[in-house]
């Protein structure tokens, strides 16, 4: 009786999509002797008390804040920290999108670069990190490269500036990409020699227009396409979309089907006409390829090898019968789906 009430969930899921696109919560860990307390989440600037941080950090918290995500979890460690493992063992089990660490030296980098890479590929998260200059080719990973930012009187490094990004990342819909995103706080920076270039390595950059100070092209540090993850997964947009969709399905799946819905074919079958209800609606608002068949379905050869597993001899079933047959409490499935990017390369011939 509770199947009608979950086709409506997936279908709100659809509609608000965007709109939930646009209010990503941004982590970050400062080292700070200020205060005692360990966490703290703020959903609005208003709410930093100023005796509480440093006044660097608490620069980093409202340069966070200027691209408006939903809101900004701090995790404080000590100033004599060694490595910042106690504060990402707490935002292992938080809901967050993008992390920053701001001011982290070189050495510290590649081990949260580790980590967000085992959270995403090992432990399946949808975690994304904000990282100063570091070849990590993988989608979880921005590689902010640009140093000698002006923000008034004071100069910030890559390093102390990634808050400042994993803002801007948290705060975009999926109606635009931050390509050519303006940062009109920045009067100058220290400018790439080969732009291009520089894109073309995964690195993110800002550009200098000649009156705007600006995101040179939505990147992250994906640079080595595979069969599993094609060079798509190197525009940041895109893979926003896809940890979204993830995240849709698989939290409505856990808070709706997991133990509440027996595992019969008919409501295996209606599971897959809620996700493909769901897809629907992200074709209608633009998300996905409405041009492509945007469609989930029971993946037939897993289950074929799960059966297989169990000694079952498959190759006596018709392709129906397989699908039909019980699979204990297994739910295998698979989706095609397209997403849309943003315009941003324009070729126009001008004729004479």
């Amino acid at each position: 009786m509770g199947l009608p009430e979950i086709l409506i969930e997936f279908k709100t899921q659809g509609i608000t999509a965007i709109q939930r696109s646009a209010r990503g919560i941004v982590a970050l860990i400062l080292k700070d002797d200020t205060s005692s307390f360990d966490s703290i989440v703020y959903k609005s600037i208003d709410e930093i008390k100023p005796e509480d941080w440093t006044s660097d950090n608490k620069d980093y918290i409202e340069k966070t804040f200027m691209g408006t995500p939903s809101k900004i979890i701090v995790e404080r460690i000590p100033t004599t920290a060694a490595d910042y493992s106690e504060a990402l063992a707490r935002l292992k089990s938080k809901k967050w999108n993008y992390l920053a660490v701001p001011g982290v030296q070189n050495g510290d980098v590649t081990n949260l670069a580790t980590w967000i890479k085992t959270e995403r590929d090992v432990n399946k998260k949808t975690f994304k990190a904000v990282l100063p200059n570091i070849t990590a080719d993988h989608e979880g990973i921005i590689n902010f490269a640009t140093e000698g930012i002006q923000v008034g009187e004071k100069i910030y490094s890559a390093s102390e500036y990634t808050c400042r990004i994993a803002g801007i990342m948290a705060g975009l819909p999926f109606t635009r990409s931050s390509t050519y995103y303006d940062l009109n706080e920045i009067e100058s920076i220290q400018e790439s020699e080969e732009p291009s270039e520089d894109i073309d390595n995964g690195k993110l950059i800002l550009i200098n227009d000649g009156t705007k100070i600006k995101i040179g092209r939505g990147v992250n540090s994906l640079t080595t396409a595979t069969a599993s993850k094609g060079m798509e997964f190197k525009k940041i947009k895109i893979v926003d979309a896809v940890d979204l969709v993830h995240d849709d399905i698989r939290d409505t799946f856990n808070n709706a089907y997991v133990g509440k819905i027996i595992n019969s074919y008919d409501n295996k079958v209606l599971f897959m006409t809620a996700v493909n209800g769901y897809f629907g609606e992200l074709e209608r608002i633009d998300v996905l390829d409405s041009a492509h068949a945007n469609k989930a379905e029971i993946d037939l050869e897993s289950q074929r090898l799960y059966l297989m597993g169990k000694g079952i001899d498959v190759e006596a079933l018709q392709e129906q019968e397989i699908k039909e047959y019980n699979t204990d409490s297994k739910v295998f499935a698979k989706a095609n789906v397209k997403f849309l990017d943003a315009m941003e390369d324009l070729q126009m011939l001008i004729y004479m």
